[in-house]
């Protein structure tokens, strides 16, 4: 199938007409071909689903700029979609992909997010079954938008609920924490990121790698909008148990730590859109951390905090100071890190 791409989107690419069928078939099936897709029925008929509990989750993707170091806007809402369902316990298989363009869009632009969208999926092992396109006035949108659902079911016997969250547990981050944020907020300020990007990727692969080493996975999350910050408080809320976070231990670049200060941001508030945060028992601590490293997507894997007891009076998320201290850890209040993904 060959692959054509518009210099420019038109309002007439999204009528419904002769130029939304080029585009369908000259831009999106020949990247995303599969046979679910390719019969191009209104709604994908798809196979029985594995044994299991079913997972569905919804996304969308605004992140400005569309494309930056280490991904782009498709690539990104493969991954973070893929992502949901996996720290839910699910295994991925079938998303859906919508686009909303921009009238004059740059044809190279939307090439781009669709073979991240292709590489993307390959690389979970997932495939695109659905889609749909629209196209707004001028001045209406902002070159491109996505919206994806996914689809995914969660094996017999497997339970990541923050409910399993115990007094001992420790947390292990997969790897160095903020790099996406920091990726897309340096560039939006035309600061240089080096050989700083995202860590953009999809995570079923290293956490199933993970389960079938045997650990006893309490919960898990990715901490994409709101960073760790976010994910510890919620966590500390709906399982009623206090999480202290260690700062010496705590993996982060140096790089994202320059950022940050030039920024005047939040390590800990940056995004993240391929890390994982796990709760596990303390006693498979060593071996879940190993069984991390194991895998590409976690060999810089480090255990940063602990759970401790449960919520009285007392502050629900604290970070020991690498002087000894402690200091309260709340959710960010503003909106510092906008259209981040």
């Amino acid at each position: 199938m060959r692959k054509t791409t518009p210099d420019r989107l038109l309002l007439g690419h999204g009528s419904g007409g002769r130029l939304t069928h080029e585009l369908v078939t000259g831009t999106f099936l020949p990247a995303l071909d599969n046979p679910i897709l390719a019969s191009l029925s209104d709604a994908a008929i798809l196979p029985e689903l594995p044994p299991g509990r079913p997972a569905l989750t919804t996304d969308g993707f605004v992140v400005d700029p569309p494309i930056f170091a280490g991904g782009d806007l498709g690539y990104l809402s493969v991954c973070g979609t893929v992502n949901d369902l996996a720290v839910a316990g699910a295994r991925p298989l079938w998303l859906t992909w919508a686009l909303i363009l921009e009238e004059g869009a740059d044809g190279a632009l939307i090439s781009t997010c669709v073979e991240g969208t292709a590489r993307a999926a390959a690389e979970a092992g997932i495939q695109i079954v659905a889609g749909d396109t629209k196209v707004v006035p001028r001045g209406k949108g902002d070159r491109i938008y996505a919206v994806t659902a996914g689809l995914g079911v969660v094996p017999p016997g497997r339970d990541t609920s923050d409910t399993r969250i115990q007094d001992g547990d420790v947390v292990i981050a997969s790897g160095p924490l903020g790099d996406h944020g920091a990726t897309i907020m340096a560039s939006r300020h035309g600061l240089g990121t080096g050989d700083l990007k995202s860590c953009c990727a999809p995570l079923n692969g290293l956490i199933e790698s993970v389960f079938e080493a045997g650990i006893d996975i309490h919960s898990m999350h990715d901490p994409t909008r709101g960073g760790v910050l976010t994910v510890c408080n919620e966590v500390a809320e709906r399982s009623g148990r206090r999480i202290i976070l260690t700062e010496t231990a705590i993996p982060v670049r140096p790089q994202v730590r320059a950022v940050c200060e030039v920024l005047g941001l939040e390590i800990l508030g940056l995004a993240c859109e391929g890390r994982v945060l796990a709760w596990v028992p303390r006693d498979q601590a060593e071996r879940a951390l190993a069984a991390f490293r194991q895998h590409p997507d976690g060999r810089d894997a480090a255990i940063f905090a602990r759970v401790e007891g449960t919520i009285g009076g007392e502050i629900p998320v604290v970070m020991e100071t690498e002087v000894g201290s402690t200091r309260p850890l709340d959710m960010l209040s503003g909106s510092d890190l906008p259209r981040i993904c």
